[in-house]
């Protein structure tokens, strides 16, 4: 089966060909970071803008790529949301257009789950696991049983794990995307050399905070004034720990209450060369098997969201042409 995945949902157009669930004979994204660099993050409206102007040459791409023309295609697979509602109406309507074209079923794909099965691109990984999705816009805990069935565990109280590092990028002046500039320049710092706090939400919640870290950040650099500059990496990599430990110890805590002993790290965040690191030897201790996707399958792209289609048009599931982008969907 020959599926087509679209993805629109936030600031990268792409779109990929899935073959029979497993082989990805595409996989192509066009990035928006030079746009929205200048401001420090995604500005909705220049995102749509630029996601009508890329999306039909990169579909013309992935079919190129994957030597096929449209009439191949056996299904296509487009994210509804959540996401930006006006970058998901680009990608829906234009999918509805082809779907209308030619013919061919297509079906509105949730991005969370898009993410939390992307592991299964690269390896089979056994039921039940505990998936940490965590990227710019989410940071969630979710027990996976299988396909289609998600147990939500927890999630933030207020920003993303992924909006914290886009944040404090922009207050240090970094640029954008915050996420991998901070993780390079960690690298060069003293993780202990500042003690910015650690929110600990109650025994019992698997929820997540970071609003205050990124708030003692705030406070860090007004105190140092213009002094500040020469410990940039330190503070980089001070806020980088910090993250970690608020993202690694309420994981494996949860890990251990629902009694999942497999780990998945999912979503932009699961990128990130220190979250990797402590999660791995942490969980590896507690003889819990950590996997995650390479980083190109954990930030956004549209291989995770054909093979999501895969399992749902396989199984005889399409949507008509009534289906609208859905900002605020839920799993």
């Amino acid at each position: 089966m020959l599926v087509l995945g679209v993805e629109t949902s936030c600031d990268d157009t792409a779109a990929a060909v899935l073959l029979d669930g497993r082989a990805v004979l595409a996989n192509l994204v066009s990035s928006q970071d030079a746009v929205h660099g200048p401001y420090g993050g995604v500005v909705p409206e220049l995102a749509s803008r630029q996601h009508v102007r890329h999306i039909l040459p990169i579909l013309d791409g992935a079919l190129h790529q994957a030597g096929i023309g449209v009439k191949d295609l056996d299904g296509i697979a487009v994210t509804r949301g959540p996401g930006l509602v006006g970058s998901l109406l680009v990608g829906l309507c234009v999918v509805k257009g082809i779907s209308y074209r030619w013919g061919i079923p297509y079906i509105g794909v949730n991005h969370l789950e898009a993410h939390l099965v992307a592991i299964f691109l690269e390896r089979v990984v056994a039921f039940p696991y505990l998936a940490l999705l965590v990227s710019g816009g989410h940071t969630l805990l979710y027990l996976v049983r299988g396909f289609g069935d998600y147990r939500y565990l927890g999630g933030t109280r207020d920003d993303a794990a992924g909006e914290a590092y886009d944040k404090v990028a922009k207050m240090m002046g970094l640029g954008y995307p915050g996420g991998k500039v901070i993780d390079q320049l960690a690298r060069q710092g003293d993780p202990r050399a500042i003690a910015f706090p650690r929110a600990r939400i109650k025994r019992g919640s698997c929820d997540f905070s970071f609003s205050g870290l990124k708030t003692a950040v705030w406070h860090h650099l007004k105190s140092r004034g213009d002094g500040w500059d020469s410990e940039r990496a330190d503070i980089a990599a001070s806020f980088q720990e910090a993250v970690v430990d608020m993202l690694v110890t309420p994981t494996l805590r949860a890990a251990e209450e629902v009694g999942a002993n497999r780990i998945v790290l999912a979503g932009g965040v699961a990128a990130n060369s220190r979250l990797r690191e402590r999660m791995k030897a942490e969980a590896e201790a507690k003889n819990f098997a950590v996997h995650f996707p390479a980083p190109a399958l954990c930030t956004d792209n549209a291989a995770m969201v054909a093979l999501a289609g895969h399992y749902w048009l396989t199984r005889g599931r399409k949507d008509d042409f009534r289906l609208n982008a859905d900002a605020d969907l839920t799993l």
